[in-house]
């Protein structure tokens, strides 16, 4: 079994960033595909971006591109979502995914056999 906790959520405002934290247990990042999610307030669960077993690959929704950046620390066995620029729309709770499968998309919901509880991002305009 994996366990995900994740950290780093708060309340920011326009224009500021955050990082979120992820340290996951059970099992090394070196076996595991890491990802982030989130959810809005009564929208559908949707795809922020993923990081390989390697941590050389890298995948990003189209809308985070350039303000989001996903990494990962194997020493610490934790993966990280830089969030820059953040706008209002980025408020949501921000769950942290893994899963022992590589290959197929990143976006697959279905893909992802772990989930953390969520943390809340809040952007005030």
């Amino acid at each position: 079994q994996v366990q995900l906790v994740e950290s780093g959520g708060g309340l920011v405002q326009a224009g500021g960033s955050l990082r979120l934290s992820c340290e996951a247990s059970g099992r090394t990042l070196s076996n595991l595909v890491m990802g982030w999610f989130r959810q809005a307030p009564g929208k559908e669960r949707e795809f922020v971006a993923a990081i390989g077993r390697s941590g050389m690959i890298t995948d990003y929704a189209d809308s985070m591109k350039g303000r989001f950046a996903i990494s990962s620390d194997n020493a610490k066995n934790t993966v990280y979502l830089q969030m820059n620029s953040l706008k209002s729309e980025d408020t949501a709770v921000y769950y942290c995914v893994a899963s022992s499968v590589d290959g197929g998309s990143y976006s697959y919901i279905s893909r992802w056999g772990y989930w953390g509880q969520g943390t809340q991002v809040t952007v005030s305009s």
